[in-house]
């Protein structure tokens, strides 16, 4: 008995409790997220041009403040992310794109370890560097900023009381207008999923 009672501690000892996000808290997470637009993004020209946009894999990092006991304020941010964009199978330009993110979040104690959170927030969206390519060459190519709102859902694994892995799973809400030497072409609804996986630290 004493030696099924002594086991037992040593497992509890081993899995070690960990406390849940409390109002004060704060995290601050480094990782690799990847932006996959929807398919079919929109169509330029009056409707003759299809169009699809490329994804693309960079650093993010993220930082989250508790208003109250599992409920957490984040901020996302990432390094640029740079599109290609298709038609048709032909590149006929790139645009470069930053979307932060703030958003509203709950925690759940599932176990001491294991906690998932959702959260809703705001995105803007801020294109830039945009370049006709193929086709399209020598035109001055313009995609225009973009408000909308983001669903956000994931699960982090504490190691400890200060560290846990992370996996999340977003969907953004980006419509942007496009322009061609001054005039609007049309209309692309980019609408990504983005995958991230992240480092995060309590402090």
């Amino acid at each position: 008995m004493k030696t099924l009672c002594f086991a037992a501690a040593a497992a509890l000892a081993l899995a070690g409790p960990v406390a849940a996000q409390s109002a004060g808290d704060w995290t601050l997470g480094f990782g690799i997220a990847n932006v996959d637009p929807k398919s079919d993004n929109g169509t330029l020209a009056g409707g003759t041009v299809p169009t699809s946009i490329g994804d693309n894999t960079r650093p993010q990092i993220t930082f989250e403040y508790f208003i109250r006991d599992n409920i957490g304020i984040e901020v996302l941010g990432a390094l640029p992310f740079r599109h290609s964009i298709r038609s048709n199978g032909t590149e006929i330009g790139t645009v470069r794109h930053l979307p932060p993110v703030v958003s509203l979040q709950y925690h759940f104690d599932l176990t001491p370890r294991w906690k998932p959170f959702v959260g809703i927030g705001v995105n803007f969206t801020g294109f830039f560097d945009a370049e006709a390519k193929g086709p399209l060459e020598g035109a001055d190519l313009r995609v225009k900023n973009s408000w909308g709102l983001a669903a956000h859902l994931g699960t982090d694994y504490w190691i400890n009381d200060r560290a846990a892995l992370r996996a999340d799973l977003r969907w953004i809400d980006i419509d942007s207008d496009v322009m061609l030497d001054g005039a609007k072409i049309g209309r692309v609804e980019v609408d990504p999923v983005v995958v991230g996986v992240s480092y995060v630290m309590k402090f």
